[in-house]
């Protein structure tokens, strides 16, 4: 019997360790080196320093603060958002950092916020003149929520943003549950090196 027992966990493994390898796409390095190169300037319009107003169906209206910057290798972007109140108070903030998976074809992003950790993940990618996301919010709370979120008419000075929120695991949607308006106020920016490579002494 123990000899059964092992041989099942045995097969089991196996086929979930083929499965995996199964599911990760076999590009050449030409390939991955094509698709980065045609996808990491997808969120170059969110660069900068933003100023923005938002309606929440749970919250009302609100305004804050978004920036973002590209760090110094690859394609990854790091963004604070922020909202505030009259007298410059927070209310909430996050932190988010975005990278491109040119193996899977996608963008993918974890946020961070009041000390629950790297939970919030999601994915995104370019459809025509928009930039799509479907990301897990709550992940540490008792009932998460999951947000499709679509930028759209994106201009230098300027982008909307809507969220569907569903409740229930993408069972049922309540569209547009919370709206952004935000208006360019600070150029786009990267990040240097925090680490620049250094002759040795």
């Amino acid at each position: 019997m123990r000899h059964t027992i092992l041989g099942v966990c045995a097969v089991a493994v196996l086929a979930a360790s083929m499965a995996a390898a199964q599911a990760v796409p076999q590009k050449s390095p030409e390939q991955l080196k094509a698709s980065l190169e045609a996808h990491k300037g997808d969120f170059d319009y969110l660069l900068g320093d933003w100023e923005f107003t938002s309606v929440s169906k749970e919250y009302g209206k609100n305004r804050g603060f978004w920036t973002a910057v590209r760090l110094a290798e690859g394609a990854e972007i790091l963004d604070e958002y922020r909202v505030v109140g009259d007298a410059g108070e927070t209310y909430y903030a996050s932190s988010t950092i975005r990278g491109y998976n040119a193996v899977l074809d996608r963008w993918e992003l974890i946020s961070a916020e009041g000390g629950t950790g790297l939970q919030n993940f999601g994915t995104a990618r370019r459809v025509g003149a928009e930039m799509h996301i479907e990301q897990k919010f709550g992940a540490m709370s008792a009932k998460p929520w999951i947000l499709r979120i679509r930028y759209y008419d994106i201009r230098p000075d300027r982008f909307s943003w809507a969220a569907d929120r569903s409740n229930d695991g993408g069972k049922t949607w309540e569209k547009d549950h919370l709206t952004i308006e935000a208006r360019r106020i600070g150029p786009a920016r990267s990040l240097g090196p925090l680490a620049p490579a250094r002759k040795a002494k």
